[in-house]
């Protein structure tokens, strides 16, 4: 088996292993994404609320599968930026052609049922199972490809599992690293990759050398392909459970059917070979298909541009676009498989192709570029105004569907204004270099800031007045470092201006601003900021607790933001002032979940109220979470440490009264 294992022999035979592998993933993710889109929604469409029940179930773990699969694309994409290559985001359109992959890798779109799942199992089988295809999956042709990888253009391997392919990714990443060095071997810029921070998926972390890449791989392989057979919670034993759960719904009732569409490779046009293809011709059907493939193609723009040279904090504003669009896609392609797909195929439903554009990822990677990605938002924003018109019955979703690009067009037209401002600064090591000159008219005289009752600063602005309350702030530096025009720190005297950047990009930093010291009040008739749909705490690793919510703390209403302090040394409780990064405070932001139900209702006010030297008292609907996003504990009462010695943390354990703590 080792011995079959080819190995790249240069860097470019493994950017090439690389690539495929990104596009196994991709390939993969959509898959998924199409059997959970294809599930039923009610009791309505012949199910009973327990096999409803069980098929909202599955549709969760197929989707959550589907964004680790993407979390591997990205770090494949991280590990191909550390050795020098572009990220690769495009891949083939379904259905792929026999020989794409090696010849027993079948990968196609079909809606979800028993064999379709079965296939899933297959895809992710570890090296050590020996299980079948599922029916209709079986490979047209046997083929094998050389293995011979001592040429210099790239060749193509065979595999049994993905898992044997990251094998080859692995060992030739050892043996590059050993010929070449790891300085030679690694030359990209880690500031190009994605992690954590600014992707929201989790464990993706920069690619810098030979330990980095092999964790990443490693990371792949122990949560998805090529897991050991016995990982209780890899994506071949997830896929398991749901087979013997969907086994037992058909044995109880043999006329079980948890898809509502029957599309097999959905396509836009006319295929040249139908055979094994649905062209999706009936409208409206053919117009929301469209706008779902001009949705899922503008999301690789986003991210692929997020791996170019755009700063930090264009990098989390492009990727949140694509999750974003994301989110916006899922309803329209739920919706595509309930709509008549083809007048010459009367019983057959429509589906998303995830079709790609030979142009969808040829953005130059700079900041630039994010007035092209605008450009093409309005374009869709329009589309999706004279959809409504045109289909009445889809009115709803449409409106929903522009209304949210519309968000992500002025959120993106934001960064871009930011992007020109920065180019337009003079080069200065100074962050109080001079002011674009659009905008040094307006802000050549230093606004005279007004006291507040809270104690806060207003300084007026033109078309929005900027609140800063410095007893709240904790130096997280979204301002200074994403408007540093606005925000001239280390200068004397008046250090924010609040007409050097337009009103949205001052909006939006605010919003970053976790502590609420930067508020704003507006005068252009603009929303001014609104309560969180989901009351949040998050724990900071040996931080503070990070609020988002209609906080009303000790009966003030105080925003929407707020970052509080739990080690009990900060000299402004109850707000966090950064002591405990003086202190060498130590406390997990990632203690284990506690089993909870979903709460009936997830926003609201959330009272929190300082005990006296003792904790903080919560009362109202919220959920806290860790720093990855993973829920705690969902509640809508809590007493929360904030002495810095429970041995339970987040919660009290009634230390405060032991260790005579004083608030």
């Amino acid at each position: 088996m080792e011995a079959e294992i080819a190995v790249p022999t240069s860097r470019e035979q493994l950017w090439a292993l690389l690539a495929e592998a990104a596009e196994i993933e991709h390939h993969l993710m959509c898959c998924y994404l199409y059997a959970a889109f294809s599930l039923k929604e009610s009791t309505d469409e012949d199910l009973s609320e327990a096999e409803l029940q069980a098929v909202e179930r599955w549709r969760r773990e197929i989707l959550a599968v589907s964004v680790e699969e993407m979390g591997h694309l990205a770090i494949v994409c991280n590990i191909l930026s550390a050795l020098g290559a572009p990220a690769h985001l495009v891949h083939q359109n379904f259905p792929i052609p026999a020989g794409y992959h090696p010849a027993g890798l079948v990968v196609k779109l079909a809606p979800f049922n028993r064999q379709t799942l079965t296939h899933f199992v297959y895809l992710e089988r570890p090296g050590d199972v020996d299980i079948a295809d599922g029916e209709g999956f079986e490979p047209t042709q046997a083929y094998r490809r050389a293995l011979d990888m001592n040429r210099l253009m790239t060749v193509c391997t065979d595999y049994e599992t993905v898992g044997e392919l990251y094998h080859s990714v692995a060992e030739g990443l050892r043996r590059l690293s050993a010929s070449m060095g790891e300085r030679a071997l690694f030359v990209g810029n880690p500031e190009h990759q994605l992690d954590t921070e600014v992707s929201r998926l989790p464990g993706l972390k920069i690619v810098r050398c030979l330990r980095t890449s092999l964790e990443a791989v490693d990371a792949i392989v122990r949560q998805g392909e090529g897991a050991d057979s016995c990982c209780g919670d890899s994506h071949y034993q997830r896929f398991l459970r749901i087979g013997r759960e969907y086994d037992a719904l058909l044995q109880a009732r043999p006329a079980f059917r948890p898809a509502r569409m029957s599309a097999h490779n959905p396509v836009m046009r006319p295929p040249p070979t139908p055979q094994g293809r649905l062209w999706i011709s009936e409208e409206p059907a053919a117009a929301l298909l469209d706008l779902g493939n001009a949705l899922y193609n503008h999301c690789l723009r986003c991210v692929s541009l997020a791996y170019g040279d755009v700063g930090r904090p264009a990098q989390a504003v492009l990727v949140s676009a694509g999750i974003n669009l994301m989110h916006l896609l899922t309803p329209i392609a739920t919706r595509l498989g309930t709509l008549p797909a083809n007048p010459d195929m009367p019983d057959a439903t429509a589906g998303l192709s995830f079709a790609t554009i030979r142009s969808s990822a040829a953005l130059m990677g700079e900041a630039g570029s994010v007035e092209i990605l605008v450009e093409r938002l309005r374009e869709m924003e329009t589309r999706c105004a004279l959809l409504a018109h045109t289909y009445p019955d889809l009115a709803s979703l449409l409106e929903t569907t522009r209304a949210g690009v519309e968000r992500l067009a002025n959120r993106l037209a934001a960064q871009a204004e930011h992007c020109r401002q920065l180019e337009a600064v003079p080069s200065s090591s100074d962050e109080s270099a001079a002011l674009p000159q659009r905008s040094v008219a307006s802000a050549s005289a230093a606004p005279e800031p007004q006291r507040l009752e809270n104690g806060a600063e207003l300084i007026p602005g033109g078309a929005i007045d900027i609140v800063y309350n410095g007893q709240r702030c904790i130096h997280s530096r979204h301002c200074v470092l994403g408007l540093p025009n606005v925000f001239r720190a280390n200068t004397p005297g008046a250090w924010i201006f609040p007409d050097a950047a337009t009103t949205e990009a001052l909006v939006t930093v605010a919003h970053m601003c976790p502590s609420g010291a930067i508020g704003y009040r507006r005068h252009d008739g603009g929303d001014e900021e609104a309560a969180p749909p989901i009351n949040l705490i998050q724990l900071r690793e040996n931080g503070p607790l990070g609020v988002r919510a209609n906080i009303v703390l000790d009966g003030v209403p105080i925003g929407m933001r707020a970052v509080l302090c739990r080690c009990g040394a900060s000299k402004h409780k109850p707000f966090c002032d950064g002591t405990h990064n003086e202190i060498h405070f130590n406390a997990s932001g990632e203690p284990d979940s506690v089993k909870s139900s979903p709460l009936t209702a997830r926003d609201g006010p959330l009272n929190i109220d300082p005990e006296i030297n003792g904790p903080l008292v919560v009362s109202g609907n919220v959920e806290i979470c860790c720093g990855t996003g993973r829920t705690i504990n969902r509640m809508t009462s809590a007493r929360l440490c904030r002495c810095g010695g429970s041995s339970n943390k987040p919660f009290c354990d009634e230390t405060h009264r032991r260790i005579g703590f004083r608030s």
